[in-house]
């Protein structure tokens, strides 16, 4: 069993979404939204490179793997830095970043703290691990993790987000 940031993030915006990405159905290549994703991250903070590096850090619980890449990682400052478009699923977006510093606790480095960039909006989040936040990412971890292995697809959620999704028309299909 595999748990990564990515599912995090994706169930915490739409369960369905993150069954689909977890088993293996993938529809970001035909998303705008994603494309401007990727190339905020690559242009916005070029200067970073130099001095920070992307991470890839992994670890294991309860007999699952769980992984993420994360963005830039200040190893001094022990601050990562996510960067995203937009705000809208802001929830999700700091979940995906605490899972990112509990895999470093999980790794022995203590006291590490998130920073979520959105260059567009010209605004930042901190983010900080709580003992709360580990409790409530182990519990999510199982729910991923048995979502994951459910062989039945969840529900659309009909919620705004999904005319963004690049799942959307996957979803409507019966609706449009």
């Amino acid at each position: 069993m595999t748990v990564n940031a990515t599912l995090i993030n994706l169930y915490n915006v739409c369960p369905r979404e993150c069954w689909l990405h977890a088993n293996g159905i993938h529809m970001e290549h035909n998303s705008d939204t994603v494309a401007d994703g990727k190339l905020l991250h690559e242009t916005s903070y070029a200067d970073r490179n130099a001095k920070h590096s992307e991470l890839f850090v992994e670890a294991n619980y309860n007999q699952i793997k769980l992984y993420g890449k994360i963005d830039f990682y200040d190893a001094k400052q022990k601050v990562i830095y996510e960067t995203k478009r937009g705000n809208k699923v802001e929830t999700a977006h700091s979940w995906q970043v605490k899972f990112y510093l509990w895999l470093l606790l999980l790794n022995g480095i203590e006291a590490a703290t998130g920073i979520i960039e959105y260059p567009l909006l010209r605004q930042k989040e901190s983010i900080e691990l709580t003992k709360e936040d580990v409790s409530i990412l182990k519990k999510l971890i199982v729910k991923v993790s048995d979502l994951q292995h459910s062989e039945t697809c969840p529900p659309v959620i009909k919620s705004k987000i999904c005319r963004s999704c690049s799942y959307f028309d996957l979803c409507y299909i019966n609706e449009l």
